[in-house]
């Protein structure tokens, strides 16, 4: 019998591991951020615009760098288990050499993080009226939602989706690809495909406030089901039919959006 490689015995459990402690970093985060980092307002300070029965808090503020090591725990965390597929299909042209693997992950990850950008800036300005509870945010997420169920039936989220669910077309044409300069090449356009994929999804979690595990977790699990079962692409359909059915919910009653996160 000849030996297995090691891209199939280990690579995925080092993607996993790698996820799990993006998921740890995630609930640390979250813990600080609805913890010690929030700050209750006094009844005096409470804006008559909130939502009914809700609390009320002041998040504290966080540097960009911080939230920028967030941002890439939880794209470590919702996205490795879907890239394993991809990367050990680069590992196996690759010749199963551990540098271009880590190399190739890194320019999938720097894509996402790239992404961090604009969604600090989004979350900067959200945070505080979503602790707030202003109807309006939940308004804004009813049409985030809606515009994401849209987007799965969109000609494009198919491309990008059968790219992302057919590893081998994403690889570099020619040889040479151990060479660190292909796999990063190979890694950040596999990041760019998957972002084409599902970055309405990611909105959709900015407008929820980020760090919502539950939501996290939601996304993740409908992200990993529509890029490696065999009944992704169909899995949109039900998908987009949801995000539908729950915008037009928020736009209606926003205030249901409060009892969601």
């Amino acid at each position: 019998m000849h030996a297995r490689p090691w891209a199939d015995l280990w690579l995925p459990a080092v993607l996993l591991i790698a996820a799990g402690l993006g998921w740890w970093w995630s609930v640390v985060s979250a813990a600080g951020m609805h913890g010690d980092g929030m700050q209750m307002d006094t009844p005096s300070t409470m804006s008559m615009d909130a939502g009914p029965s809700m609390p009320m808090s002041t998040p504290a503020t966080m540097s960009f760098a911080a939230f920028l090591v967030m941002w890439v725990a939880m794209m470590a965390a919702m996205m490795l288990p879907t890239v394993v597929p991809v990367v050990r299909s680069y590992a196996r042209a690759a010749a199963g050499k551990t540098v271009p693997m880590v190399v190739f992950v890194a320019g999938y990850l720097a894509v996402w993080s790239a992404v961090g950008i604009p969604a600090y800036l989004a979350w900067s300005r959200l945070d505080a009226p979503l602790a707030h509870a202003y109807p309006w945010v939940g308004r804004l997420a009813g049409a985030v939602a809606v515009v994401a169920g849209l987007h799965e039936l969109a000609p494009h989220k198919g491309t990008y989706l059968r790219h992302c669910r057919a590893p081998m077309s994403l690889l570099p044409s020619g040889e040479h690809l151990d060479r660190p300069a292909r796999a990063l090449v190979a890694g950040g356009r596999h990041g760019i495909f998957c972002l084409g994929s599902c970055w309405m999804l990611m909105v959709l979690l900015i407008t929820f406030g980020t760090m919502q595990l539950v939501w996290m977790l939601a996304l993740a699990v409908v992200i990993w089901f529509q890029k490696v079962t065999p009944f992704g692409e169909r899995l949109t359909r039900l998908t987009a039919a949801m995000l539908v059915a729950l915008g037009v919910v928020l736009l209606v009653h926003p205030s249901v959006m409060f009892h969601l996160v």
